[in-house]
């Protein structure tokens, strides 16, 4: 059967969030693996997952980068929730004293929703609307500024590090975000790496180190993409084969017929998948294929599948020299990271904040005393009296 290593690297990212955006997002994230598991019994070794997961193999740096090195952009992610209180607590009641809702003619009033809103996440909300203030106005006093391409090259960053666009469209599934919510989210990111990068210093030998001690990660093997048509019988799947033959449309027929349905919504597109990631039969008839040829019936445990392939990649062994600005850009990253936790505790220290949901993330703005030469002395000239012989 198919491995779900795809779905698997999914799961593995959405946990490193930020325990509050996991509580929100769980009902989310369990919808969307009952919805992967019961697509996974519809067909045999199912590629489209099986291209998520060759393209998370061929790039476990990336994989890495999301779950180590963006720890801060993951938990700024909760300020979505914020939209949402804004929306259901602002316009259009004036007053907080007006209906958002009425059962059975008793009301539930405005200020009944924010208390049960504050609750339920208010102070974690409120703590991640302080930090994005703090970001902005260090970004202020640093004079950095985000521009349309800043944003368009950290959704590619992003892209390439979770394996491919479907696999961003994945992620952003399980969050219930849009692209426009991630373009969004991005503007903090890259404040933050933008502030921060120059303090990240990667050398040579650094991604000297990297590559040997992950080559292997780096190879991809060989590829190919296919559509296929899935039916019970031989007899089906012969007649289907005689209408193709005749000029019918590939994807149309796969969309009726197939009892594949997944795929079938895709006009039977699989995408790309290795030798291992299907059945023998299924495999070895597909990697036989020309491009654009269609198959005679192929049997496998799940039926009769007439399979066309699309698209070809061969095996890739990349070299240093190819994969070294990839490397660079995943070591500032996990530095940047490393980087970010101490830097927003210091601009919380070095902030006037009072909040009053959570006072223990209240500070006074004012740097921690420290021990002058002269008190110093002091305080030893005292330690040193008190263990004297006369005071003994």
């Amino acid at each position: 059967m198919e491995k779900n290593t795809g779905a698997d690297e999914k799961e593995k990212v959405a946990a490193q969030d930020e325990q509050s955006v996991e509580e929100r997002q769980d009902n989310t994230i369990q919808s969307e693996n009952r919805s992967d598991t019961a697509d996974e019994a519809a067909v045999a070794e199912r590629p489209a997952e099986a291209e998520t997961a060759a393209a998370a193999e061929a790039a476990p740096a990336g994989a890495k980068a999301v779950s180590n090195g963006s720890k801060v952009w993951m938990a700024i992610s909760a300020v979505l929730a914020i939209a949402l209180v804004v929306v259901l607590v602002n316009p259009p009641f004036s007053s907080g004293s007006d209906a958002v809702a009425n059962v059975n003619g008793d009301k539930i009033t405005k200020d009944e929703l924010y208390d049960e809103m504050v609750a339920q996440g208010g102070s974690s909300t409120l703590g991640n609307m302080i930090t994005m203030k703090l970001i902005e106005q260090a970004a202020d006093d640093a004079g950095v500024t985000v521009t349309d391409a800043d944003i368009d090259a950290e959704v590619t960053r992003l892209q390439d590090q979770v394996g491919g666009a479907d696999a961003l469209d994945s992620m952003l599934m399980q969050y219930n975000m849009t692209m426009d919510d991630l373009r969004e989210e991005s503007e903090t990111q890259v404040i933050v790496r933008k502030i921060l990068e120059p303090q990240a210093n990667v050398t040579d030998q650094d991604i000297e180190d990297y590559y040997n001690a992950n080559k292997d990660s780096f190879a991809t093997p060989e590829q190919v993409r296919a559509s296929h048509i899935l039916v019970a019988t031989k007899e089906e799947a012969e007649a289907i084969k005689k209408q193709l033959d005749e000029g019918a449309d590939f994807a149309t027929l796969a969309e009726e017929k197939s009892t594949d349905t997944a795929s079938a919504a895709n006009g039977g597109d699989l995408g790309f998948f290795g030798q291992g990631d299907m059945v023998e039969s299924f495999s070895k008839a597909a990697f036989a294929l020309e491009l654009n040829e269609i198959s005679e019936p192929v049997q496998s445990d799940f039926g009769y599948h007439i399979i066309k392939k699309t698209d070809y990649k061969a095996a890739t062994n990349p070299t240093l020299e190819e994969k070294k600005e990839e490397i660079r850009n995943l070591l500032v990253d996990q530095k940047v990271a490393e980087l970010s936790s101490d830097w927003i505790s210091n601009l919380r220290a070095q902030a006037k904040i009072t909040n009053t949901l959570d006072p223990s993330q209240n500070s006074s703005g004012e740097p921690a005393a420290t021990a002058t030469p002269e008190t110093t002395s002091a305080s030893e000239g005292d330690a040193s009296a008190s263990a004297s012989p006369e005071t003994n």
